[in-house]
């Protein structure tokens, strides 16, 4: 799995001209799947994205998590996030899952951030065309792989 995750101070998702998801402060994430992703790679993204010591504490010093702030989270699915730019100008999308194995690994990721944060979480639609909205804050933004665990 892979995210980039953004700090916002708002974020919203538009599929066909409504809004299904809409937030304040904290985490839009963009998650993309592979074929290798498993239950220990879920637990493990969610907890260390919860956990993230990324919001200012009252000194103005990134050492709050998502959590700790009691922030809201929306998850969005991006299979573009594994593009191979390796080869040519046209990028190859052959590492990431198709829907058959995605689907139940990004359910299953929203089920367990949703555990891990304690709250519902917003959501995309899987394979929709939507347009994201969001408000970066800081810009702080990261990108977390679970098979480097950097």
């Amino acid at each position: 799995m892979r995210a980039v995750v953004q700090r916002v101070s708002k974020a919203s998702v538009t599929v066909e001209e409504k809004t299904i998801s809409k937030m304040g402060n904290g985490l839009l994430i963009f998650l993309g799947i592979v074929n290798e992703d498993s239950k220990e790679d879920i637990e493990w993204l969610s907890r260390k994205i919860t956990n993230l010591r990324i919001f200012n504490d009252s000194e103005g010093v990134m050492n709050k998590s998502l959590i700790e702030i009691d922030g809201e989270a929306i998850i969005v699915s991006q299979f573009t996030l594994h593009a191979s730019t390796k080869k040519g100008n046209r990028p190859s999308y052959l590492e990431a899952a198709k829907p058959n194995i995605a689907i139940p690994v990004y359910e299953q990721f929203v089920l367990q951030l949703e555990h891990d944060l304690g709250k519902k979480v917003g959501a995309g639609v899987f394979g929709a065309d939507m347009k994201v909205d969001l408000l970066n804050d800081g810009p702080v933004t990261l990108i977390i792989d679970t098979k480097k665990r950097e």
